[in-house]
């Protein structure tokens, strides 16, 4: 009786359509790379205007003394964000961290868009530098670009300014977190303010800030 046998399909070898599938899928994450900004957002600043003040009470109450005074500094800042992602750009805040000569931090929120007639008012010199504020809540399309002025105020002199260590505006994004950019000496325009009296009692200006 012959013996049965039973014709066996050779076997496939895999090695090959495993190492072009892996192939092919390297291929699209490298185009996907390639096709996705590294970055969120660049951000660039244009033109830093600082006002310097330097108020002197007159009061001679028992809330303040005659003759004391007080330095601030307003640092306008023109600020650009250009959109880098396939997806628009929330701006949800500004502040901004002054390192001193003697490693001080000073941070500060920028002036919210509903105080800015009652710094204008406190302060008539600033109205001048201003340019169109760029506001919280803004919203940047994909490729696209916003612009504008942020008021930071330090309760410091300028001498304290030119000295500084550092001076970062820092951008807060929904979404996408928070990115800082630092505000460079040779951004820089100086407007000089003289003393500004006070007959009455120092009502520091108060900024609000979400």
């Amino acid at each position: 009786m012959p013996q049965l046998t039973f014709a066996q399909p050779a076997r496939r070898n895999l090695l090959a359509p495993v190492l072009i599938a892996f192939l092919l899928l390297g291929i699209v994450i490298a185009l996907l790379i390639r096709a996705t900004p590294h970055r969120t957002a660049d951000l660039t600043i244009t033109r830093t205007v600082v006002f310097p003040a330097h108020t002197v009470f007159g009061s001679n109450t028992t809330v303040v003394g005659h003759g004391q005074a007080q330095d601030d500094l307003y640092v306008l800042t023109t600020l650009r964000i250009d959109d880098q992602l396939h997806l628009p750009l929330f701006l949800k805040d500004f502040t901004a961290t002054l390192t001193t000569a003697d490693g001080q931090e000073i941070t500060t929120s920028a002036t919210e868009k509903q105080d800015l007639d009652a710094v204008y008012t406190a302060f008539p010199g600033l109205k001048p530098l201003a340019t169109e504020p760029l506001l919280r809540e803004t919203m940047i399309a994909p490729g696209q670009s916003a612009e504008g002025m942020v008021i930071l105020h330090f309760p410091v002199a300028k001498s304290v300014w030119d000295t500084r260590r550092a001076a970062m505006l820092n951008v807060d994004l929904y979404h996408q977190g928070e990115q800082s950019i630092l505000i460079e000496h040779t951004s820089e325009a100086v407007s000089n303010a003289p003393p500004r009296p006070s007959p009455l009692t120092p009502a520091r200006l108060k900024i609000s800030a979400n």
